[in-house]
């Protein structure tokens, strides 16, 4: 029977009682899995598109494993949901349907009527848990705040960051609490009457312990530049299955963690030569919107140009999001204060 996958890459708990997984390597000629208990099994070969599956009740929730390609690695899941001893550890199986939501009747929070924090989960609370940071969620909802951004969570390593060199995008750092602490804080959030929308850098990854490229070099391209690393590949000639790892984990966040938007970092930076309306950033808002049928969402863009058109309606020629994010202020300040950018 074929499992009916929720995302088109990553480990899937079916219906079926086996584990579904699927992985882009296109120049790869074999792909192995390789549990921690020492189980490898070969995945199967989607002829022409470069993906890889397989369907084994040798895995189960909590099972931790990675892929071998052709011999070499092995390497953890580019489309991980947990990496329980970090990056360069193995990625672990998580069944998001074993949460029991509580938010049944959110529909979200209008983005004209947003009072805004942001929110580092690691330094908020002396705790820097996701479980500390739900304690205190009813003194930000009497503080007036009824949506926060969180910063990056992308996991990445060593033991303190801002986020913004996280190189696997679909699992939650290990630091601040598992992936269940995310959910339980989304659904205490929402209790409290705050919409929660999510820091997410699709600009570059971080270049340590980022293992993308050892599946494809493909992730990447060399004719756009950034501030911080290789650009990713969102108009090559072998963009579409980049594409849809990026637009996978915006509805992945939106649909599997209740989030009400994401915050897109650095936008002019994210390089793509298509039309408005089939633009990159255009897709990442369409994704969060059918993630989140009935609710309202918030798409804001930081963007250093601030060009108006991003949120612009498509039918206007804009990319459709809802608001700009202007940083100017944050780093004059900082230079201002400490000499330091």
């Amino acid at each position: 029977m074929a499992h009916a996958r929720r995302l088109p890459i990553g480990a899937e708990c079916g219906d079926d009682g086996r584990v579904h997984f699927r992985v882009w390597a296109p120049h790869a000629k074999v792909v192995e899995l390789v549990t921690e208990s020492g189980v490898a099994e070969r995945l199967r070969a989607e002829d022409p598109t470069g993906y890889f599956t397989l369907a084994t009740n040798a895995a189960t929730a909590g099972t931790t494993y990675r892929y071998r390609l052709d011999g070499e690695g092995p390497f953890p899941d580019p489309a991980s949901r947990f990496q329980p001893d970090g990056p360069f550890g193995p990625s672990e199986v998580i069944d998001p349907k074993s949460f029991s939501w509580n938010d049944v009747t959110w529909k979200g929070r209008s983005p004209s009527n947003v009072v805004l924090y942001e929110l580092h989960v690691g330094t908020f609370t002396p705790e820097g848990t996701w479980r500390a940071a739900t304690g205190q969620l009813p003194e930000l909802a009497a503080l007036g705040v009824n949506c926060l951004e969180i910063m990056p969570v992308a996991d990445f390593p060593g033991q303190f960051g801002w986020g913004y060199d996280g190189v696997n995008l679909f699992a939650p750092t290990r630091l601040y609490g598992r992936p269940d602490d995310v959910r339980h804080f989304v659904d205490e959030a929402h209790a409290q009457g705050i919409a929660v929308i999510l820091d997410v850098v699709y600009n570059h990854l971080g270049p340590d312990g980022n293992f993308l490229a050892a599946f494809a070099d493909d992730y990447f391209t060399d004719r756009h530049k950034t501030d911080w690393g290789r650009a990713v590949n969102f108009d090559g000639l072998t963009a579409g299955p980049v594409r849809e790892f990026v637009l996978a984990n915006a509805h992945y966040w939106v649909e599997e963690f209740h989030l009400d938007g994401l915050r897109l970092d650095a936008t002019q930076n994210i390089y793509d030569e298509a039309k408005p309306d089939r633009h990159i950033l255009t897709d990442v808002g369409r994704a969060v919107r059918a993630a989140a049928p009935g609710r309202a969402t918030y798409v804001v863009n930081e963007n250093e140009s601030q060009h108006a058109e991003l949120v612009r309606p498509v039918a206007e020629g804009g990319f459709g999001l809802d608001a700009l994010w202007n940083d100017d202020y944050h780093h004059t300040a900082m230079v201002a204060l400490t000499g330091r950018a």
